[in-house]
């Protein structure tokens, strides 16, 4: 019984080392190439009124309400949600939209507030190409103890990168069908 305890001690011990020395950050990012304009992809994005259309997040808490406030689209737009299902509680602000010849960036602070708290930063590149506009979609920031704890049982870029692709799809879809 002695030997089974110091097993089971030895076994938590390493699983918590080993957690431990996992990356204190992480990075999810996915991308897709659409036929459209910077302009009209970045019209998807900047404007969290059109999120409706594509986020995969809209739909899956049909208690979730939602307000908006602050700047209409763009820099200070401010999106909040609270939900009593799967969609917890949460704000994002557009925090910077960065544009040249060769990319644009819109910036986004992602605040989770239930069903834990964390902040994190969501980037959209735009680069435009000759046949529209490749986007990269990712979501970046601190990995506290709990989150590499959990990592180590659940891959989170898995998890979330099919969201982030099924996202991206519909996002496609609404920006090549939008007036040119």
């Amino acid at each position: 019984m002695l030997i089974a305890l110091v097993v089971l001690v030895l076994a938590i011990a390493a699983l918590l080392a080993y957690a431990g020395s996992r990356p204190d950050t992480f990075r999810i990012e996915r991308s897709i190439h659409i036929a459209a304009s910077m302009l009209q992809v970045a019209e998807q994005i900047d404007d969290f009124h059109r999120w409706g259309k594509w986020s995969p997040w809209e739909h899956i808490d049909p208690t979730m309400q939602r307000s908006y406030s602050g700047a209409d689209a763009g820099v200070g737009a401010v999106y909040d949600w609270t939900g009593t299902g799967k969609a917890g509680a949460g704000r994002m602000e557009i925090t910077g939209m960065d544009a040249g010849p060769t990319k644009a960036v819109i910036t986004i602070r992602l605040d989770f507030f239930k069903p834990f708290r964390q902040t994190n930063t969501a980037e959209f590149t735009m680069t435009p190409t000759d046949a529209g506009t490749d986007l990269a979609w990712a979501m970046f920031g601190p990995s506290p103890f709990m989150s590499k704890l959990m990592g180590v049982f659940m891959n989170f870029d898995k998890m979330v990168g099919k969201d982030f692709e099924a996202g991206l799809a519909a996002l496609k879809t609404n920006a090549e069908q939008a007036p040119r």
